[in-house]
This record gives C-alpha cells, structure tokens and sequence, in this order.
C-alpha cells in the first residue's frame, strides 16, 4: 500500500500557521509529501525545506487572485497539490496548514487504509474534528464548527477539491461514499495571538471577494486585535495535544479571555441543538460534504 500526503501554503509566517508541525505529523505515515507553496511574502518555502525530508516535494503555484467567490482559490491550490501525487499511490491523505494529527491515531488510521483496501466502494476515510478557539486549552464546540471532515480519498483524479477546500466530491458533483474511522484532526486555525489573528482574518477575508464573513461573525476590533470573546460556546480540552505542537503550546502568551459557563446561542434553536449534541451525542441538521456507509 503506497500513501500520498498532500497541502498546501502561503504566507505561513506571517499570518502564524502551523503547517510545520502540521507537514510533520503526516510524514510518519506517507511514502510522499507534496506541498504547494504559493508566492509569500515570508520565508515559507525555507521553512518547508528546514524539515529536511525526503518525502517532501516542493511545488511552487501562483495564487489566482480572480478566484475570490467563496474561497474558490483554496479548492484550486488544493487540486495542484493533489494533481502532483504519485500515480501509483493507493490512497491520498489531504491535511491543511492549520490542522495536525496526533501520534496516537497513526496505527487507527494505517489499519483503516489497509482494511478498506480492496473494499471499492469505499471513497474515502472521514475524520473526527477538533477544533481549538482561542486558546491551547479551550475547544468551539457551538453549531458553527463542523464536526467531521473527509481527510483521506483515493487516488483517483475524477475526485477534486469542493467549494472553498474545506472537503472533496466527484466532478460531477455526487458526494463520496466514506467510513467514519476513529482518529481526530486537530485544528489550530482560530489559536493565535489576537494581534497575529487579526492579521490573518483581514487577508482570509479577501479570498472570499473582500468581505470577511468569519470576521463579521465574531468580531474584528479597530484596535487590531481580534475579540475571542464573542463566541457562542467553548469547552476546555481535557486531552494531549500532538507531540510536534509541544513547543507552539508552550509559546501562548496571550489572554484569550474565555468563559466555558457563558454561552451566547444565537437563539433557542441553537441551544436546542446544543443540547441534543451534549446529551445524546445527536446533531440533528448538520450539514454534511460526504455519504457514510
């Protein structure tokens, strides 16, 4: 069994992406790593290349600035980065610049790869989330975080990358068929420093043709720091993060300014639902980008 990873980048440095501890959470598992590094205006690519391995491809990609209607562009990164795997790969683990696996789920997934091998009908493998907010030590676990996500399809080009990259469907638009397996991706994408996640919204928000929907959802702050404190509810997190996030961690030194008892549901609906998911581990109306089987 042959596996491909595949991601891509820009401007890691400076809008405070982990796609270094992300790269290196995926290459214990994969025979290859492309990496599509879009024009920065940091020192990216030598980051990618201070991994020092040779499972990792470097593929350098222009941004098409045209593509801003709904994050079009991030699907199209996505697709050059998948389009430059290995043709005799079996499957192709896909993993974003702000997600990480954790050491403990490698064997999970490996054993799913290989079980699921020659059983066709299987499309693809899909994830549990995790979603940190604000902090090392809280997750979002309101309606707004999606709570699984296709991360490893098959090598099949007719797949490609849907809407703003967030999963993956058939050119002609059918969902996959995939199995629920029990691993988790860690994602990082809303834990920064309030300054640095200002910065990073602000440049977000024109991939989707200027305005800055996450943004206005919780709120950009004139003073450039942006206001953690306006979410609907946050969890604390109660388990390990993944070895290669040991020193991120240990590097927060800001003030999140979070309340796990103080929820803010947007109306009754959504606290409806919030209970359903807490009490019974039900989520009725989730929208979901894949068909289980």
């Amino acid at each position: 069994m042959k596996l491909s990873g595949f991601t891509f980048v820009r401007n890691a440095i400076k809008y405070g992406y982990p796609v270094e501890a992300s790269i290196r959470s995926l290459l214990p598992l994969v025979d290859e790593m492309i990496v599509c590094v879009g024009q920065s205006e940091d020192d990216t690519e030598a980051l990618i290349r201070s991994i020092n391995s040779e499972k990792i491809r470097i593929v350098n990609t222009v941004w098409d600035e045209n593509l801003k209607q709904g994050g079009a562009v991030l699907a199209e990164e996505t697709n050059k980065a998948m389009d430059a795997t290995a043709a005799d790969s079996d499957w192709l683990f896909y993993i974003q610049a702000d997600e990480v696996l954790h050491e403990q789920d490698h064997d999970t997934i490996r054993q799913a790869m290989l079980r699921y091998l020659e059983d066709k009908k299987v499309e693809g493998l899909l994830f549990n989330y995790l979603h940190f907010y604000g902090s090392y030590r809280y997750i979002g676990d309101g309606r707004k975080w999606y709570s699984k996500e296709i991360r490893v399809i098959r090598n099949d080009k007719q797949i490609r990358s849907y809407l703003d990259a967030q999963g993956f469907r058939w050119k002609d638009g059918r969902k996959l068929n995939v199995k629920l397996i029990d691993a988790n991706i860690h994602h990082y994408g809303w834990v920064r420093n309030p300054l640095k996640m200002f910065q990073k919204l602000k440049e977000v928000g024109k991939l989707w043709g200027g305005n800055d929907d996450q943004g206005k959802e919780t709120g950009l702050k004139t003073a450039e720091r942006y206001d953690y404190s306006n979410i609907d509810s946050v969890t604390a997190f109660k388990g390990t993060h993944p070895a290669v996030m040991e020193s991120l961690v240990k590097q927060e030194d800001w003030d999140a300014d979070l309340e796990i008892s103080r929820k803010k549901f947007k109306n009754s609906k959504h606290r409806l639902l919030y209970f359903l998911w807490k009490t019974f581990g039900w989520r009725p109306f989730e929208y979901s980008n894949y068909k289980r089987i």
